[in-house]
């Protein structure tokens, strides 16, 4: 198998050319990956931002140490076709790879609804697989013209944004999330991101609670979280589906 890797200017941003699918994780059973859906999920390798919150840091180096054969993958789903509704590609950031579109050929080629999750640093690349894939949950970081301080990736706002006017127009099923922590998002912020996300048409919004699993970062694991309450009331009544995840 020919692998060829290009590095790219960014520090992190890396484009993978290879024929197979990079999988660092799989799970063969999920009811949370894909709301209201019993699937399987499974966890491409790499990503070209550096969340300092992410809950799967083992995910974010575009070559895993203990990595999945998509064979053995593709395998195990042929054996769960009964037994599951779907399969979302999730990560890591799934759309860093080149592959991915035909992962998800062979994954509807199975007879399974395709879920993705994606973060939105490549719009041309999630245009082009928007009219393969059933649902996606897109995850906006902040207010798109304050990103850099969550990825680490200056101009990672604008490809977010083109992401997500390409997904409202697609009418691809979808929820768009973000994680909310007041070291990088203060009430305010997060109310001009849902002013904003309201605006451009978005209807269906959950805020999702710092999540400690994971974390690189030591200041994030000792600041006081905001209390639920608080999220709460910057969603009620701007989304016709909208919910605040705790931990």
């Amino acid at each position: 198998m020919n692998v060829n890797i290009f590095l790219k200017s960014a520090p992190g941003l890396t484009e993978v050319r290879i024929r197979k699918l990079r999988v660092g994780g799989f799970a063969n059973f999920s009811t949370c990956d894909w709301p209201g859906e019993l699937v399987a999920t499974v966890f491409t390798q790499g990503c070209p931002w550096n969340c300092g919150y992410c809950h799967n840091p083992l995910l974010l180096p575009v070559k895993g140490e203990n990595e999945l054969s998509w064979d053995d993958v593709i395998t195990v789903l042929r054996r769960r076709r009964a037994l599951l509704d779907g399969v979302v590609f999730s990560g890591g950031e799934p759309t860093l790879q080149v592959a991915l579109p035909d992962a998800i050929r062979e994954v509807k080629a199975l007879g399974f609804r395709v879920g993705l999750h994606s973060a939105g640093p490549y719009p041309e690349r999630l245009a082009k697989i928007l009219p393969q894939i059933d649902w996606i949950g897109f995850d906006v970081k902040a207010p798109f013209d304050s990103y850099d301080r969550v990825t680490g990736v200056p101009g990672s706002g604008a490809k977010a944004c083109d992401c997500l006017d390409h997904i409202l127009r697609s009418g691809v099923a979808y929820e768009v999330r973000t994680t909310v922590h007041p070291r990088l998002l203060d009430l305010a912020m997060i109310t001009r991101l849902a002013d904003d996300l309201q605006a451009r048409g978005v209807n269906n919004y959950a805020l999702q609670v710092f999540r400690a699993d994971g974390c690189r970062i030591d200041d994030l694991l000792t600041k006081a979280l905001f209390p639920t309450a608080d999220l709460i009331s910057i969603l009620q009544g701007r989304f016709s589906s909208q919910c605040v995840r705790a931990t």
